[in-house]
């Protein structure tokens, strides 16, 4: 995704902002996978 940031605050660094959003989309991503594995082990065993 490309945001122009040229008429941004000089004080907000935009790359460091974008790196820490694209974390928090991995992380999230991968603990609702973990979460939807974990529910359908939990419907497989303990039924």
């Amino acid at each position: 995704m490309s945001v122009d940031t040229s008429n941004g605050h000089p004080d907000m660094d935009y790359n460091e902002h974008e790196k820490t959003y694209a974390g928090f989309l991995k992380v999230s991503k991968y603990s609702t996978i973990a979460i939807l594995v974990i529910l359908a082990l939990m419907a497989a065993f303990l039924v």
